[in-house]
């Protein structure tokens, strides 16, 4: 069977007739054609300009997510707890009462601890009042010292006076018993030759021996005398060591008070403290929310013993949250803090938060995991490395008003690494950080 192919040159078109007599479809023209080449051109070189424009002005990753701090409630004190007021995922608000625990034991110990003050407080009054009492004390003993020291000078003086006054009595009643002696010496010729009377003779003799006892007496007198100044003498010099003692002791006796006074106020201070520690105890009994967040892990009922640092129940945070966001190293060229980023949540379609980058971290994550590389070997791979970068955000207050951000949801990261809408609270280098960096050998 043969074909017919009619051709018209006017309408540049061509029309095939099957076997079967029906006309076959038109060609389209070459015209559409090349608009369908230069179409696709086009969208070949926006797709390019596209991809040049993502990867020169922004950076992104997957490989990020929400971090938060975790707070792990846990007990400071050993007890028995009496009443748990919240359950798992519930939300809670900062200062919000989790746990109770039994207070009756640390009641008693505060009550044991402000009658420890109490007495310590009075031991310390005592012992405050003893230190002007004791100064005067002291005062009044070297006072009372010098005037005995004084009165045995004038007792020794006055006994001194008296010991020459003994003396010259001792000299008068010798001259009279010279006196009276002569007296006899006369007389006894006299009586001899009957010249006066034997009476007279008596007498004279009489008044020599009473003489002679005169001067006895006298000398004993003196005797006395001198013993009584030695007497004197012996007690001034006790008075006097007795005073230098008063005066050496007075000080010691005074730092003695005072330094009761001052163990008596530690003790006071000491017994403020247990009372202080003992009111800590008994408001540890009270565990509270240390913020606001969810309740997860809680592992604590009514009945229970806890001990001091047991874990009770973990409180995730919903406010105070980040992003942590592990970009390749060859991604950190232009990568510098403050620079804004666009965050999309993968939990809630792709839910976009603003943040700005905040710091870039120290280390990769292989120098930080628990066993780090060792690349000195042979078999050495190059693997590209990622850093941890922290990512804030910015408007969280507004953005997440319902609260739909947890930590640990997958994010990706768009950074604005060539924007220059960087905010004017940005931090920048301080001097010190420019010196340092200056005095950093370059490496050749």
């Amino acid at each position: 069977m043969a074909e017919t192919v009619t051709e018209k040159d006017t309408a540049q078109e061509r029309k095939v007739v099957t076997p079967a007599g029906d006309p076959a479809p038109e060609v389209e023209p070459k015209s559409n054609r090349r608009f369908i080449v230069i179409g696709v051109v086009l969208l070949l070189v926006l797709g390019a300009i596209f991809f040049y424009w993502r990867s020169t002005f922004t950076e992104d990753t997957d490989d990020a997510q929400v971090d938060g701090n975790l707070y792990q409630v846990s007990s400071r004190i050993a007890g028995h707890v009496v009443k748990v007021y919240v359950d798992d995922n519930q939300q809670v608000q900062q200062g919000q009462l989790l746990v109770e625990i039994d207070p009756t034991d640390y009641q008693v110990a505060l009550q044991q601890a402000e009658a420890d003050l109490a007495s310590a407080t009075a031991q310390a009054v005592q012992a405050t009042t003893n230190v002007p009492i004791t100064r005067t004390s002291v005062g009044t003993s070297v006072t009372t010292s010098a005037s005995d020291v004084n009165a045995m000078r004038d007792l020794v003086a006055q006994s001194q006076k008296q010991v020459e006054a003994a003396r010259a009595k001792v000299d008068q009643q010798r001259a009279n018993a010279q006196r009276a002696q002569d007296d006899v010496d006369r007389y006894t010729p006299l009586v001899q030759k009957d010249v006066i009377s034997k009476q007279q003779y008596d007498a004279a003799q009489a008044a020599a021996a009473s003489a002679k006892a005169a001067v006895a007496e006298a000398e004993a007198n003196v005797l006395a005398q001198q013993s009584a100044v030695s007497n004197a003498q012996a007690r001034l010099q006790q008075a006097i060591a007795q005073s230098r003692q008063s005066v050496q002791n007075a000080p010691g006796q005074i730092r003695v008070e005072q330094s009761r006074e001052a163990a008596a106020q530690a003790q006071v201070r000491q017994a403020e403290a247990r009372v202080q520690q003992a009111k800590l105890n008994l408001s540890y009994t009270k565990v509270v929310a240390p913020a606001a967040g969810i309740v997860n892990k809680k592992n604590v009922h009514v009945g229970a013993n806890v001990s001091p640092g047991q874990d009770l129940m973990t409180i995730v945070p919903l406010t105070d949250l980040w992003v942590t966001a592990n970009f390749k190293e060859t991604q950190l060229a232009r990568m510098r803090p403050c620079q804004p980023v666009t965050l999309k949540v993968d939990a809630y379609g792709g839910r976009k938060f603003s943040g700005r980058v905040t710091q870039v971290g120290g280390a990769t994550g292989s120098m930080l995991s628990l066993f780090p590389p060792e690349n000195a070997t042979g078999n050495y791979v190059k693997v590209v490395q990622r850093i941890p970068v922290r990512i804030d955000f910015t408007n969280l207050a507004q953005e997440d008003k319902d609260f739909v951000l947890r930590p640990g949801l997958s994010v990706t990261p768009e950074v604005e690494v060539k924007s220059n809408d960087v905010p004017s609270n940005c931090p920048s280098p301080s001097r010190s950080d420019a010196a340092q960096q200056s005095a950093v050998p370059s490496q050749p």
